[in-house]
């Protein structure tokens, strides 16, 4: 898929309204993942605004793509991606981490629309996607699943029994994608516990392995092409990412894998943010329109 001028330009500037929000939503917790928000945003979007049918109304729609965000920690962002999809209203987000609110700090599906399954012990989404993929195929491969792990998540031993699994079941209705931003809680992967060659051992198990840009929205839709295309296999796509994509300051920033921006950090980023996004040339089409367009269309898109 190429993705049309038009759709890119909006993609690119609702980027960075994404990750203001998302930073906001932190700020307002006093708690969070910023740094492995950020790195997960372009992905994200590009899942429910190009990608995945679904439909912001109808969340149970028996039809729907299945995400499943097994690096839980990261929810801030997936949160953010729902409420422009309309999924809840925006005016939720500063409520994350709140008593009484359904924004947890990590996905809990009874409590929110478009939350399909509440993870964050790290590891288990991975293989809560296989389930799903197993139930589509029973079901006569009705819908594709799509699961995000962490690369730090990747060190744990549930991460390589699901990776062995999955092509057992012959699963190409799933496609895992690794949001390799290189850093964990308290340092780089490859000091903790490197998982290289990562791509190596993934198709040594007999995965479809694709590498892209995980901040190209271009080379992450092509992915996806690639994956609904590929057959008796399932996909494996590695984002290389960049730890708090977006922010100067946050960017690679060990620091910044666990702990909320101030009041000032907060207006840095921001501006930053806002900064940025004035480079890019607005699109002819609103914010509101491109959220129920992007519904809609994925909604009616073609094949499992």
């Amino acid at each position: 898929m190429t993705i049309d001028g038009e759709t890119l330009t909006t993609l690119r500037r609702r980027s960075f309204d994404l990750r203001i929000d998302n930073l906001g939503a932190i700020a307002a917790a006093g708690s969070g993942h910023p740094g492995g928000t950020l790195s997960a945003m372009d992905i994200l979007q590009t899942l429910y605004f190009v990608e995945m049918r679904h439909r912001a109304a109808e969340p149970h729609w028996p039809l729907r793509d299945r995400f499943v965000l097994s690096k839980g920690h990261a929810v801030p962002a997936l949160y953010t991606v729902l409420a422009h999809s309309n999924y809840f209203s925006r005016d939720l987000l500063p409520t994350l981490r709140h008593l009484g609110s359904p924004l947890q700090g990590h996905p809990a599906n009874f409590m929110l629309p478009g939350i399909e399954a509440s993870t964050g012990s790290l590891g288990q989404g991975f293989s809560i996607g296989i389930g799903l993929a197993m139930a589509s195929k029973l079901d006569g491969d009705t819908f594709r699943t799509y699961v995000m792990i962490g690369d730090g998540e990747s060190q744990e031993g549930q991460i390589w029994e699901a990776a062995m699994s999955a092509p057992k079941f012959q699963l190409d209705n799933l496609c895992v994608i690794l949001d390799h931003n290189k850093i964990q809680l308290d340092g780089a992967v490859i000091d903790i516990m490197n998982i290289e060659p990562f791509a190596d051992k993934m198709r040594a198990f007999n995965w479809n392995v694709l590498t892209i840009d995980g901040h190209d929205y271009q080379q992450i839709a092509g992915a996806f092409d690639q994956a609904r295309a590929t057959k008796g296999k399932p996909t494996f796509v590695i984002a290389q990412t960049i730890k708090g994509k977006g922010v100067s300051f946050m960017e690679g920033q060990v620091a910044w894998h666990g702990v909320a921006p101030n009041k000032d950090q907060l207006a840095a980023a921001v501006a930053e943010l806002r900064a940025a996004q004035a480079q890019i040339p607005a699109s002819t089409q609103t914010s509101t329109q491109t959220s129920a367009q992007a519904s809609t269309k994925a909604s009616t898109k073609a094949g499992a």
